[in-house]
């Protein structure tokens, strides 16, 4: 994600109500404005970019993924909840294991709470040692049906006083979904969400370019 972009949208003149006090607020059609060309990046990159997980084959017939309508419920904005930064805690770090049976090593840098349909949900929030960006790695129960059976994952930035913003539209599948070849992060067991979060990307089926629900009840 553009951290240029976001910062941008934290500079918005407020419009909504629910903000929190020490950020303004982002007009309704520039959340679906950046939600949409995030989509339209994301497809974009997966069909040329030479660093696509798609296989050659696969481009030529990709159309793009299926994802849910756009549902600004799934829009959270608020305070990070961070975590007292010590390299020498243990704790300091979170090891992920992988599709592959390898380990990646985040820090742990706080968690975001938030209220969907009245119940209260936390996310913990990761960072790669490398990066300023966080990383939201999630599972929910939609995995497995309409969503990828792994989970998926969110990118977000530390906008000013420490906020955050969690945008389930915009939550993309992991590459492995597309080439079992590439290797993938496995949520971790807290970030399992017991609700249906039916916002972001959907399933993938190579050949069709097209979401695959399935069938199980």
């Amino acid at each position: 994600m553009n951290a240029g972009l976001l910062i941008f949208l934290s500079l918005l003149l407020p419009v909504r109500h629910g903000f929190p006090e020490d950020l303004p607020e982002i007009p309704t059609e520039v959340e679906i404005a950046r939600i949409e060309e995030f989509r339209k990046v994301r497809n974009e990159f997966l069909k040329k970019h030479p660093r696509s997980p798609l296989r050659k084959e696969d481009r030529k017939e990709f159309h793009g993924i299926d994802a849910f309508p756009i549902d600004l419920k799934y829009f959270f904005v608020g305070k990070i909840d961070r975590y007292h930064l010590n390299i020498h805690n243990p704790n300091y770090y979170a090891t992920f294991p992988t599709n592959k049976g390898t380990n990646k090593r985040y820090v742990r840098y706080g968690k975001f709470n938030f209220e969907l349909d009245g119940k209260a949900y936390t996310l913990e929030l990761y960072k790669s040692i490398l990066s300023d960006s966080l990383f939201v790695p999630f599972r929910d129960e939609t995995n497995g049906r309409e969503t990828y059976e792994m989970g998926r994952y969110i990118d977000a930035e530390i906008l000013p006083g420490y906020h955050t913003i969690i945008d389930f539209n915009m939550a993309y599948s992991p590459n492995c979904m597309f080439n079992e070849n590439a290797t993938c992060p496995i949520p971790p067991e807290e970030n399992f969400l017991p609700t249906r979060i039916l916002a972001g990307e959907k399933k993938y089926e190579a050949k069709k370019g097209l979401s695959m629900i399935s069938t199980q009840q």
